[in-house]
């Protein structure tokens, strides 16, 4: 009787736990909010003025494997197209552009030890940094979903 009451605590404990890892997850997840592009290919999705910026699908696949990610510091300020970054690849390097401005409150740190999750889940695992907006107006000059794959198709 003892160990099924344990095992039930146990249980609820790891689910609380697992739900809480999933929940932080999720405030910063891109999967389901809208991203805006620029024509440099980087992308931001914004969760309560923290926008989350990466490169798209087409910019990793024209870069190839990405062996070398350099990241801006924290506490850092940027403004709407400053470069703020640097990508290598076995093929290529670029510079990595800000979409918008504001104060980095984040980096990918993981992403600098592992530049290949960029190839692997670019919008996910594979986002660069961080930034607090300061002029969230500054959206309305990005390209949305449909735009950025029509602008794709142009180019």
């Amino acid at each position: 009787m003892v160990v099924c009451s344990v095992f039930r605590v146990t249980s609820r404990l790891a689910r609380s736990q697992l739900s809480a890892q999933c929940c932080s997850r999720a405030l910063y997840s891109t999967e389901h909010k809208p991203r805006f592009y620029t024509k440099k290919h980087e992308w931001v999705s914004v969760n309560d003025n923290i926008g989350t910026v990466g490169i798209s699908t087409y910019a990793q696949e024209a870069l190839g494997e990405v062996v070398f990610v350099q990241l801006p510091e924290v506490g850092k300020e940027v403004a709407a197209g400053d470069e703020c970054g640097a990508l290598e690849s076995v093929k290529a390097a670029g510079e990595v552009y800000s979409p918008v401005s504001g104060t980095i409150t984040d980096k990918n740190s993981e992403v600098e030890s592992k530049p290949a999750l960029i190839n692997k889940s670019c919008y996910e695992e594979g986002w660069l940094f961080r930034v607090k907006l300061s002029s969230p107006e500054e959206l309305k000059q990005l390209m949305d979903q449909a735009t950025y794959d029509k602008y794709l198709e142009e180019h």
